[in-house]
This record gives structure tokens, C-alpha cells and sequence, in this order.
């Protein structure tokens, strides 16, 4: 695994728990959904009284894989941090926190290192070059 893809890591589980967040927000929004049909047509007698809690108990699941999500994602940014931490140098360091660990944009990071855009890509070439990638 190079250096850029072990530091996206994070970066990824970040955008599959904002996708999960997503998910269970619509879930949500369609289990609170009341709606009634008016009709002639006599009602049956045997009707599903469970439905409402197969939902529910589908919510439940998706936020336990959330919460479990949301924890890895806390160990990953840990790890991340503490490999980021071994490089020799605080404009590295600062660069690969504010782009790996903040998901910030390269434009925005420029803006506050306040360097050029491309200064930022040459030294973030140069901060992948010194992470040294943690074995499994």
C-alpha cells in the first residue's frame, strides 16, 4: 500500500459514514410517512401489523454499522495521526493533517498554509515521500 493510499483511508470511511447518515436519515423520513387511503372496499382482516417494525429494527441495524463505523473511523484518524507525527517536519505534518485527517481541499489548504497551489502539491509530494506506512 503506497503512503497516499494508506493516508485516504480515512477519507473514504469518512464518506461511507456520511453515506450511512444519508440512508438512515430516508429511512427515517419513510417510517414516520403516514399516509391513508380512502376506500369502499371493506378491509381484510388480516393485515401485516408488522411492517412498522421490520423498518424499525432495519434502522436500528443500519445505526449499530454506523456506530461501528464512526469507531474505526476514530481508531483510523489515531493511527494516521500518530504515523503523520513521525515525520521530522511541521509543514509536512501540518499539510498531511489539514488534507488527510481535516479532508480538507487543496485549494483551501493553500489558502491556509498560504502558499501557491502548486508549492502545496510539491510538498505534499515531498511529505508522502517521509510516511512510513505501518505494516499489518
Amino acid at each position: 500500500m503506497t503512503a497516499k493510499e494508506y493516508l485516504s483511508r480515512a477519507f473514504y470511511l469518512n464518506m461511507r459514514i456520511r453515506s450511512k447518515n444519508e440512508q438512515i436519515a430516508v429511512m427515517n423520513a419513510l417510517a414516520t410517512r403516514v399516509t391513508s387511503t380512502l376506500s369502499n372496499t371493506p378491509v381484510s382482516g388480516t393485515k401485516n401489523d408488522h411492517k412498522m417494525e421490520d423498518v424499525i429494527l432495519n434502522i436500528l441495524e443500519y445505526e449499530k454499522e454506523l456506530k461501528e463505523a464512526m469507531n474505526q473511523l476514530v481508531t483510523l484518524k489515531r493511527e494516521i495521526r500518530d504515523v503523520i507525527e513521525q515525520i521530522g517536519n511541521d509543514e509536512y505534518q501540518v499539510l498531511l493533517e489539514l488534507r488527510y485527517l481535516s479532508s480538507m481541499r487543496w485549494e483551501q489548504i493553500a489558502v491556509e498554509m498560504g502558499y501557491s497551489i502548486e508549492h502545496v502539491y510539491r510538498l505534499h509530494r515531498e511529505a508522502l515521500k517521509k510516511v512510513c506506512v505501518p505494516t499489518a
